[in-house]
């Protein structure tokens, strides 16, 4: 079937399922735009209709005047305009467009977004490096088993490099560097092939990088999954060697060494030559060493064994968050404290004890919300808090709360905001050590006027995480039996003799009465 649209272009377009939805996604990068088109199968699943892509290079030369080139915007803006055509020839119900890093960094950004709007009502969004990395994350969690182990989930386009730490499955770091392979290029390779000396100068601006924003990785990661144009081209070049024929590079895997001698042969070649290599577009030839030599760093540094191709990527990821809002599980919402005592147990956290400490921070809450000036929702937050605030120990004891915050802040729950999130990440995070501080990156991200309530609830949490210290449930109840001016008396209901838990709960108490200038004074009433 041959549809036109009204700007003249047209596609041939599958018949469509009966009452089946189609869903596209834009990506617009740095160095190339994607467009892919979908037919929703179910809830997590898709059939590809139409896969474009075009190389535009909006980002050229953006790192030395820090904005997009009027003839390179314009012939971007022209592809824009024709692949909406194509998605909408299909008759999708719903079409998002995303710009990365070179619309993030540009100082004519926000420009180039509003004539997309103008010219033919196309919106795009300016996504953040973290939302891109978690896009790439929802992608990998669909096409790879990640099972209890360590990974690092790597998407490298022309303008930065996302890379995400997981456990079990679980983010634990986002971290986004300017290590695009269209920027590498642009900054240090003026030879062809590249020289001795741009190649030293190359390697060492990317491992001062990784230093920089990566350091100590936070755990040994074997795995390290892919995506992108760079790893795809890679792996191509790989399978060709080793299977004397090109095919779908989906899930293939390469060691380090591979990747490496790879990399030798790209460096080695003119560019002439490496626009013949089979599997290697072309139009990727002047850029792939930048990009494989900053994965080539990497994967150094990670200690990595083995490399995983996900073709798929941040589009894939965007389909995936459409059809989850098309197509909703049959069983409906969850509820999302369930959600978050789900993702608890998925962080194999003590249950029991993660439950109890709920209870005693809902009792402490009820008896200071207006001594504390608190809100009737801000007991779901804590309560939340609670019931995840060792999920850190799926990483490692030590620091464990610091974990917490990444992976709960990581987590996209049922049921609540980013924003939530980021609160209840935070009162987590100081359930035990140091106190808040505008030192600390996570507290920044706390808007000022929510920090006092923040810092109120955490101390809620921290002290009734102090009376179950053992984890043996001793003391089952707690009740507020008077707020003077000065000190708040905390009644304590226990089976036996709490000493344990009572030490621990006074040392605790340091940020509630910080947060409330006031003592916290706890007496105990052991059952008989």
């Amino acid at each position: 079937m041959l549809q036109t649209n009204d700007r003249g272009s047209s596609t041939d377009v599958p018949p469509s399922d009966a009452g089946a939805t189609r869903v596209a996604a834009i990506d617009l990068g740095t160095n190339s735009v994607r467009l892919i088109v979908a037919e929703v199968d179910g809830p997590d699943s898709y059939r590809v209709l139409d896969d474009e892509r075009e190389q535009t290079r909006l980002g050229h030369r953006l790192h030395e005047t820090g904005l997009i080139d009027p003839e390179t915007g314009q012939r971007t803006l022209e592809v824009l305009e024709r692949m909406q055509a194509i998605a909408e020839a299909f008759g999708v119900a719903e079409l998002r467009a995303v710009g990365t890093a070179a619309l993030r960094e540009a100082a004519n950004g926000a420009a180039f977004v509003e004539a997309a709007r103008d010219r033919f009502d196309l919106d795009i969004e300016v996504i953040d490096a973290e939302e891109e990395a978690e896009l790439a994350m929802r992608s990998v969690r669909r096409n790879f088993p990640l099972g209890e182990g360590a990974a690092a989930i790597v998407d490298i386009g022309g303008g930065s490099m996302e890379v995400v730490f997981t456990t079990a499955g679980m983010v634990n770091e986002v971290h986004s560097l300017p290590l695009g392979a269209v920027v590498l290029t642009e900054r240090y390779v003026s030879s062809d092939p590249i020289s001795a000396s741009d190649w030293r100068r190359l390697r060492a601006a990317i491992d001062r990088e990784l230093e920089r924003q990566i350091g100590k990785p936070p755990f040994p990661t074997p795995d390290l999954i892919g995506s992108g144009g760079t790893f795809t081209a890679v792996a191509s070049l790989a399978m060709q060697d080793r299977q004397g024929e090109l095919g779908p590079v989906q899930g293939y895997s390469m060691t380090r060494a591979e990747f490496e001698h790879q990399l030798r042969r790209l460096r080695e070649a003119p560019l002439a030559m490496r626009r013949r290599f089979p599997g290697l577009n072309a139009d990727r030839a002047d850029i792939i060493v930048a990009g494989a030599a900053a994965v080539a760093r990497l994967v150094r540094r990670l200690e990595a064994s083995r490399i995983l191709i996900n073709d798929r990527g941040i589009r894939d990821g965007l389909l995936l968050e459409m059809i989850s809002r098309q197509a909703p599980a049959a069983t409906g919402p969850v509820d999302r404290l369930d959600a978050a005592r789900i993702f608890a147990r998925n962080c194999r956290s003590n249950v029991r004890h993660c439950e109890h400490v709920a209870k005693l921070a809902g009792e402490l809450f009820d008896g200071l919300r207006e001594a504390a000036d608190l809100g009737p929702g801000d007991r779901e937050l804590l309560t939340a808090a609670a019931l995840m605030h060792d999920v850190g120990y799926l990483v490692r004891h030590n620091g464990h709360h610091r974990h917490a915050y990444h992976l709960i802040r990581h987590s996209d729950l049922d049921g609540f905001s980013g924003y939530e999130l980021e609160l209840i990440a935070n009162i987590a995070r100081y359930h035990r050590r140091a106190h808040p501080s505008k030192d600390h990156e996570n507290w920044r991200r706390v808007r000022s006027d929510d920090r006092g309530r923040v810092r109120r609830l955490a101390g809620i949490l921290r002290l009734a995480d102090g009376l179950d210290r053992t984890h043996a449930q001793t003391v089952i109840g707690v009740r507020v039996a008077a707020v003077a001016s000065d000190t708040i008396t905390v009644e304590v209901a226990a089976n036996e003799d709490p000493w344990v838990e009572i030490g621990d709960a006074r040392r605790k108490a340091d940020l509630l009465e910080a947060a409330l200038d006031q003592g916290v004074e706890l007496k105990c009433e052991t059952a008989d």
